[in-house]
């Protein structure tokens, strides 16, 4: 059977994973560009983890600097088998107040100046995003929260945009008449990667603010978000320490099919396809590739 790996993408306020015992960290070379950080592999409550801080230790990168192609690629390399996304959010409802942790279960993307497929010009893929996200680790996220007692929602929207400016009031009411539940800036090309990459995704939106539609609360500011950030932190890392043995150390397969997402997406044939670009597909699509050569 199958060694769980268990990926953490940490965003805003989130640059480290505590309780992790054999610790040490990696630098892994992708051939699309550098990862935003070393990565740390460690053990957590019995299982595999790999850390990455997705916007570098001190927060380097901001939102449109991040390669989630290189951080995406790396995570596969180093044998990540479900991944879960940490991130920092507005919030675009009454009753989503900070320290909520949301459940995403679906996004809007708005971002617009970052690559967003492996796939291109002689490799095309096209895969669903109807469902981006694993049902499998909603479900241990759900029930880590409810063991941990943190306020959580499960589903909801978020809606990408690409910053690195907070919204306008126009924007924010925009995005709310849409149906959106959070506003923030990295989980999107992100989700499409891991989807590309076959990895199970889950994401946790962590509210930090009201955005700047609430009139009982005022414009975004980064000194506020930041206090709520430190909050949130320790609120995660208890979420993914709890989580970790609810996956358990044995994995068990995605029941939304992700691990065989490329079987039916790559349309470009064989005789087609650019060798170059093959080679830097190896991790994200090396199994299906390789089945298609045999």
């Amino acid at each position: 059977m199958q060694r769980t790996v268990l990926g953490i993408i940490g965003g805003s306020g989130v640059y480290a994973m505590d309780g992790l015992s054999d610790l040490r960290e990696e630098r892994i070379a992708s051939p699309w560009g550098e990862p935003s950080d070393a990565l740390r592999f460690g053990v957590l409550e019995g299982v595999d983890v790999v850390f990455l801080a997705r916007h570098g230790r001190g927060h380097a990168l901001g939102p449109s600097d991040i390669n989630y192609r290189a951080n995406i690629d790396a995570l596969k390399r180093a044998g990540v088998t479900d991944l879960i996304s940490l991130s920092a959010c507005g919030s675009l409802r009454e009753d989503l107040a900070p320290g909520t942790f949301v459940l995403v279960d679906q996004f809007i993307d708005r971002t617009y100046a970052r690559p967003k497929s492996f796939f291109g010009k002689g490799c095309v893929a096209h895969v669903s995003m109807a469902q981006p996200v694993c049902p499998k680790l909603v479900d241990a996220l759900a029930n880590a929260a409810e063991a941990e007692d943190i306020p959580y929602r499960r589903g909801g929207t978020y809606l990408a945009m690409e910053g690195p400016q907070f919204s306008s009031l126009a924007e924010s009411k925009l995005y709310r008449s849409w149906g959106c539940d959070v506003i923030g800036m990295t989980n999107m090309p992100e989700a499409k990667l891991a989807r590309e990459a076959e990895l199970p995704y889950a994401s946790v939106a962590m509210v930090t603010d009201y955005d700047c539609w609430h009139p009982d609360h005022g414009a975004v500011e980064v000194a506020h978000v930041i206090q709520t950030l430190m909050a949130n932190a320790q609120k995660a890392n208890a979420l993914i320490r709890r989580v970790a043995p609810l996956l358990g150390p044995e994995r068990t397969p995605s029941p939304a099919g992700i691990e065989t997402t490329l079987d039916t997406a790559i349309i470009t044939p064989p005789e087609a396809r650019d060798p170059a670009l093959l080679a830097k597909l190896d991790a994200v699509a090396g199994r299906v590739l390789k089945a298609q050569r045999s």
